[in-house]
């Protein structure tokens, strides 16, 4: 029990609100049971000493035979219990009165014995004064009723049990309410406490009270919502580190894969062209035909050369990111000046180019990489349509929000598909659909990577379908 009054602030303040209202009333009983008597008691004493000084007077106006009418008068007074008279010698005289045969001696504050055989209090004062008709100096000794003191001080006797009950009831009833009106916020913020260690912060303290206890909730409400913002903030910044840091791992996995499919790419031209000029140098078979392989090994080389070139395209757009020069370039010239210098080629394999784009669309990009990116689209379906085949080449504007305009790119060579579970991987870096057309056409397998990452840094991406008729690549930007 004691452990749970010691674990228990309401327990306590109501013990010690108990023990103190107590304390406080039974120490005011006290107070006014040693007081009011004593305070009645100087009353009746001043009574007593104002009648006994008027009797005194009176007597000094008369002879010593002639007083017994005035003390007759003076004891019939209910404050008057009794008196005695003294000569100068301290001998008792007796009383020139016929309703009093004796007097009787007593002290400042004696006990007399009434008719109930029960004690009450006295009050006695003396006085010294001479009759009129001699000179002998009488003392006179004056015995007051003071009944009602004892009473009193009864009545308080009687009354402190019940005194007793209702002080403590109400020490109680008073306590309980007192403690619990200090202990409820003490109580409601030690809960509050332990749910903010917990991290719990969906609560709220009532904010009606305007005392210091009022200002404390009103800042731990404020101190909530400043953690909870945090939280949230940091909760927001944890969730956006730890997406960084799965894109970083992503992205290095990606370099480390690049690399990867890097080195296999060089290595098998790098031993091609060794494993022919060995041959050539050796004069082995049919590699003493040096001109057919050397016109071989070159054709290698520019292949190597062109991948080495995509590579460092790559490299250049990884470390350059986003931080380049843009300006503002016509597309629709670029793609006819692309046109314009592969006319050879197009005329050779007798391929319909159909162009539908307006006389001028502006774009906002770097000039270099965003031709590369139609290069790449346009040169992939020249290279890879089917003799005769049609190829699409289409440029629409279009007005979106806030004024902005966006182009529309699309190219599409017919004649040809492709399978369907191989248009997800087309943009990866070094993947061919058939690793023959490599050998054919000459491509490094970097060409779609590259426009891909190229439009990526300009808030575009490009995709791929199967059409009816072949093939569509399209971009907005």
């Amino acid at each position: 029990m004691i452990k749970s009054i010691k674990g228990s602030l309401f327990a306590k303040v109501f013990l010690i609100t108990v023990v103190m209202l107590l304390c406080i009333s039974l120490l005011v009983f006290g107070i006014l049971a040693w007081l009011m008597p004593r305070t009645y008691s100087n009353k009746l004493n001043t009574i007593l000493d104002q009648r006994a000084q008027n009797f005194i007077s009176e007597l000094e106006q008369v002879p010593f035979s002639d007083s017994g009418g005035l003390f007759d008068q003076f004891l019939a007074d209910m404050a008057i219990h009794s008196a005695a008279l003294y000569d100068s010698s301290g001998h008792w005289v007796a009383l020139p009165t016929k309703e009093v045969e004796n007097g009787w001696e007593g002290t400042n504050v004696a006990m007399a014995v009434d008719d109930s055989g029960e004690s009450s209090p006295v009050l006695s004062n003396q006085y010294y004064f001479s009759f009129s008709d001699g000179s002998d100096r009488y003392t006179l000794v004056v015995y007051g009723e003071a009944e009602q003191i004892l009473e009193l001080q009864q009545s308080f006797a009687r009354v402190f049990p019940v005194i007793l009950i209702m002080v403590s009831a109400s020490a109680l009833a008073v306590s309980w309410l007192y403690s619990r009106m200090i202990t409820k916020p003490v109580l409601e913020i030690s809960r509050i406490s332990e749910k903010m260690s917990d991290l719990q912060l969906d609560w709220r303290v009532d904010g009606q009270r305007t005392d210091e206890l009022g200002t404390l909730g009103k800042s731990l409400n404020r101190l909530s919502r400043s953690l909870s913002t945090a939280l949230f903030d940091l909760q927001n910044a944890n969730r956006k580190l730890e997406a960084d840091i799965e894109q970083e791992r992503k992205l290095e996995q990606a370099r480390t894969n690049f690399f990867s499919a890097v080195s296999h790419e060089l290595k098998t031209p790098v031993t091609i062209i060794k494993g022919q000029l060995e041959g050539m140098l050796l004069g082995i078979g049919a590699y003493k035909d040096r001109e057919k392989y050397l016109t071989r090994s070159l054709e290698i080389a520019n292949t190597l050369e062109t991948m080495v070139q995509e590579i460092l395209t790559v490299s250049r757009l990884e470390s350059a990111g986003t931080d380049f020069k843009k300006d503002r370039l016509d597309c629709v010239q670029v793609i006819k000046s692309y046109l314009s210098e592969t006319e050879d080629l197009i005329a050779g394999k007798d391929l319909q180019i159909q162009l539908d784009a307006p006389p001028s669309a502006l774009i906002s990009g770097n000039k270099l990489l965003m031709e590369k990116v139609f290069s790449n689209l346009m040169g992939n379906a020249i290279k890879y349509s089917p003799q005769g085949a049609s190829i699409r080449i289409s440029v629409r504007m279009q007005q979106e929000q806030m004024e902005r305009e966006q182009m529309e790119f699309s190219v599409e060579n017919t004649g040809a598909h492709i399978p369907e579970d191989s248009l997800p991987r087309l943009f990866d870096p070094f993947y061919r659909v058939e690793q023959s057309r490599s050998r054919k056409t000459g491509g490094s397998g970097l060409g779609l990577y590259i426009v891909q990452e190229i439009l990526h840094q300009h808030g575009s991406q490009c995709t791929v379908c199967n059409t009816q008729a072949g093939v569509r690549f399209s971009f907005m930007i």
